[in-house]
């Protein structure tokens, strides 16, 4: 088995990105680990569609408080200055382009930008929710995911095969191999594993990556 990433070193090395002070949503799911790994020195504001900002890291096992869930139904804690709102409120955020950062899985990202994070299969996520707002009200997308599927099909594509979560609205992809950034409908290759070559990379990639004079090393903690 090649070395790749693990779903916690992809949420590190997403949350390397962040700046102190933003204003950030995470997606259900692998992106809420994200939260995890903010850097020493900066601190995120994170928000959730069902009307939470600035709340703090999940609470200790036992001491769960089930009024106080995120949207993925999963308890959180309460810090200084977190603020309550209704769930239209929180989606006037989302909507006014008051969110900095939006973090999200993928089953598929296209060169354009075009995301598709949501399915109509039996095991599929059963709507596109509360994602479409986020992708086109949030000043950056960003993407965390695995680089190919479990059947080693490329989730990084030329043009999306599913439902359509947003379009062009991607701008960096955080995968178990690489960093990938979005710019004018392509491909850019910006950190790749040491141990992978960019033509063994390019194999597991559906569309053309566009490599720049200098792609550094995809280096990230053990965890």
């Amino acid at each position: 088995m090649r070395a790749k990433l693990s779903s916690t070193q992809i949420a590190w090395r997403a949350a390397q990105d962040i700046a102190d002070g933003a204003y950030v949503n995470l997606g259900i799911g692998f992106p809420e680990m994200v939260a995890k790994f903010q850097p020493p020195g900066r601190e995120a504001i994170f928000h959730t569609e069902n009307g939470i900002l600035g709340f703090g890291e999940a609470p200790k096992a036992g001491e769960e408080d089930w009024d106080l869930i995120n949207a993925g139904k999963k308890a959180v804690t309460l810090k200084p200055g977190t603020a309550f709102f209704h769930h239209a409120d929180s989606f006037a955020m989302v909507r006014g382009g008051h969110l900095d950062v939006a973090i999200l899985g993928a089953y598929e990202v296209a060169e354009t930008g075009d995301l598709a994070n949501w399915s109509t299969g039996p095991k599929g996520v059963p709507a596109v929710g509360g994602a479409m707002d986020l992708v086109h009200g949030a000043k950056r997308v960003a993407v965390i995911t695995e680089h190919v599927t479990k059947d080693g099909k490329p989730k990084l594509v030329k043009r999306c095969s599913l439902p359509l979560t947003g379009v062009g609205c991607v701008t960096r992809v955080y995968t178990s191999l690489a960093v990938i950034d979005i710019e004018g409908g392509r491909f850019v290759l910006r950190e790749k594993l040491p141990s992978l070559s960019v033509d063994e990379l390019q194999a597991m990639t559906g569309a053309e990556l566009v490599v720049p004079g200098t792609v550094a090393d995809l280096i990230v903690p053990e965890l």
